[in-house]
């Protein structure tokens, strides 16, 4: 896969003094969904765990009006002498209700990823940084250099 076989060695001068082969990493086959995958995956390890609180949306009492008031029947804000009396509570409808399916800490927050997959992953980034039209892509100058 790799552009060049054979590299160039070059000593402290700046002058070659010789060349090697290419390590077989640098050959492994490039697969860019795995990399992805792998990235991705283990990016969602650093995450922290949130969630709304449990009483958000449900701090009042409301009890339902129920049918024949030509309302709708969500629980309504009991009282009076305020804006508030009389408005809808609880629902995720409503203003000042708690939100449809309320986020909770125990989601998956976590993944596992194969050992054997993780280290492909990182042959095959390797193996594309031989590659110079794959290095030049994203603007990087590799044309600076002896080889």
């Amino acid at each position: 896969m790799a552009a060049r076989p054979l590299v160039s060695i070059f000593s402290l001068t700046g002058e070659k003094s010789g060349e090697t082969a290419l390590p077989n990493v640098m050959t492994a086959p490039i697969r860019p969904d795995i990399v992805q995958f792998v990235h991705t995956n283990m990016a969602k390890n650093s995450r922290q765990a949130y969630a709304v609180s449990i009483r958000a949306g449900k701090q009042v009492s409301a009890s339902s009006w129920g049918t024949g008031r030509a309302v709708a029947r969500i629980p309504r804000v009991g009282g009076g002498g305020t804006s508030r009396s009389g408005q809808g509570a609880f629902g995720n409808m409503c203003r000042g209700g708690r939100m449809f399916a309320p986020t909770k800490t125990w989601r998956k927050w976590h993944r596992k990823i194969n050992v054997t997959q993780k280290r492909y992953a990182v042959s095959s980034a390797l193996a594309a940084t031989a590659v110079p039209a794959l290095v030049m892509a994203p603007g990087h100058p590799v044309d600076e250099g002896a080889e």
